[in-house]
């Protein structure tokens, strides 16, 4: 079949973006919000939707329900295929349906499920996260019709910001439908709204509760303290003992990565600090890269911590206390491996011989892109064609374990990973919104792909 050019492409989209920009828009005022319930009825209506949506650009989809691995019902899903030539490539588009709450809707400056265009962008929860994949999905396959030259097989989860507790059974029931030659997981983002991405890699995460012990039973600080130290403090010491005096981590076994594939733009620092927040005295900690530090480096946070509130507080050392920690990890590093490591290393730097015990939590494997793979570079080229500039690929520091294991389940298949976000987007936050020109260059990307990958 021959290529489509860039040029056809792109009018084709033009010609179709009013019902694109109305599928994101009908798709903002659904609340597919599965916090509220995933196997609640407005998640069934989201799934038809959305499988509707599909059906009218050629894909004979359905929605079936998931089932959690204890057997109780799950989510709502929608799986389809579209098979042009049983010779041809199989290319599985991923998305999801469900987004995040809306907490507080007087801090948004629009009605967060009423999608509103404001210079540029489209504002409204799940407008980027993750409706703007389900429309990239529709409009690249909108665009090419019966140009196709590709089998493509849709999978739009419901339960993603649930984090898919009844993926893995879900995909071992419908394993045919699943398998592909690529996937493309339209999820994560672009550097910015003019200049597209792959991502290169995510970090995995695991968790462990540390319970540090000094006593048997409080006593009078006034009586005991001095020699005695409460718990909490000896905790804070070993807290601290994972890092040197630059703020890196130096747990022996945590390992570390450089960017995936090279590094192409480092980030930039003042944009980081405003965009976290950063009081103006705070050092950045650790050392390299910032996109090093935040995008293939461990990371360890203290996610909770088992201490007297203030309020009410009296004049007792502490026996005992617990703290939680999340552990980012390097994108090849098994999970529990580090899990194992920091443990480890907790109970033998414990402070003044304090008793300290670990209870394990649950892991997630990073992910890491084949920057050598056929796909990828078609992806990198389709990229440039569509938004008119190199792509400057990144990594992110978060996680999203569905993707390893969808590698795991399937080693042959080349995965990449898009997505259309921006910085601006806010996704999960008040105010989220999308680049609608960005949005453009997405689908008119997804469509050349598709195209590159019929080769």
């Amino acid at each position: 079949m021959a290529q489509l050019e860039t040029g056809v492409i792109r009018a084709r989209v033009e010609e179709d973006w009013q019902r694109i920009v109305d599928v994101l828009n009908r798709k903002i005022a659904l609340q597919s919000i599965s916090a509220h319930g995933i196997t609640a009825e407005h998640m069934k209506r989201s799934a038809q939707f959305v499988a509707e949506q599909m059906r009218e650009v050629g894909v004979d989809a359905k929605v079936a329900q998931s089932h959690n691995p204890d057997g109780t019902p799950g989510a709502w899903e929608v799986i389809g295929s579209r098979i042009v030539d049983p010779e041809a490539p199989t290319i599985l588009l991923y998305a999801h349906h469900d987004v995040q709450p809306v907490p507080d809707p007087s801090v948004w400056n629009t009605d967060p499920f009423v999608g509103t265009e404001i210079d540029g962008r489209l504002y409204g929860r799940g407008a980027a996260d993750d409706g703007g994949g389900i429309a990239i999905h529709s409009g690249a396959l909108k665009a090419l019709g019966d140009d196709l030259g590709v089998n493509v097989k849709v999978f739009i989860e419901g339960e993603e910001e649930m984090g898919s507790p009844s993926f893995i059974p879900f995909i071992e029931d419908h394993r045919d439908e699943f398998d592909a030659d690529v996937i493309i997981v339209a999820d994560s983002g672009n550097w910015s709204a003019d200049i597209p991405s792959l991502t290169t890699s995510l970090r995995g995460n695991t968790d462990i509760d540390v319970t540090v012990k000094v006593l048997d039973h409080p006593v009078h600080s006034g009586q005991y303290g001095g020699p005695i130290l409460d718990a909490n403090t000896l905790a804070a010491m070993l807290i601290a003992s994972m890092y040197d005096e630059n703020g890196d981590l130096v747990v022996p076994g945590v390992k570390a990565e450089e960017p995936i594939g090279g590094l192409q733009r480092d980030l930039d620092e003042a944009t980081v600090r405003e965009d976290s927040g950063a009081v103006s005295g705070y050092r950045l900690a650790g050392t390299g890269s910032l996109a090093s530090r935040m995008w293939t480096k461990p990371s360890v946070t203290v996610i909770g911590f088992d201490a007297h509130p203030v309020e009410g507080s009296f004049n007792v050392i502490s026996p005992e206390t617990t703290f939680r920690l999340s552990l980012r990890t390097a994108p090849n590093q098994r999970p529990e491996e580090a899990q194992k490591a920091l443990a480890d290393f907790l109970v033998e730097h414990a402070p003044f011989g304090a008793e300290v015990s670990v209870k394990y939590g649950e892991n997630g494997m990073g992910w890491a892109m084949d920057p050598n793979a056929v796909a990828t570079k078609d992806a990198l080229e389709a990229m440039e064609e569509a938004f008119g500039v190199a792509p400057i690929n990144k990594g992110e520091g978060g996680s999203i374990p569905f993707i390893p294991e969808l590698q795991r389940i399937f080693p042959n298949a080349q995965v990449l990973v898009t997505g259309p976000e921006d910085p601006k987007a806010n996704a999960h936050s008040p105010n989220e919104s999308i680049s609608l020109p960005g949005l453009k260059n997405n689908v008119i990307t997804e469509a050349l792909l598709l195209n590159k990958l019929a080769k």
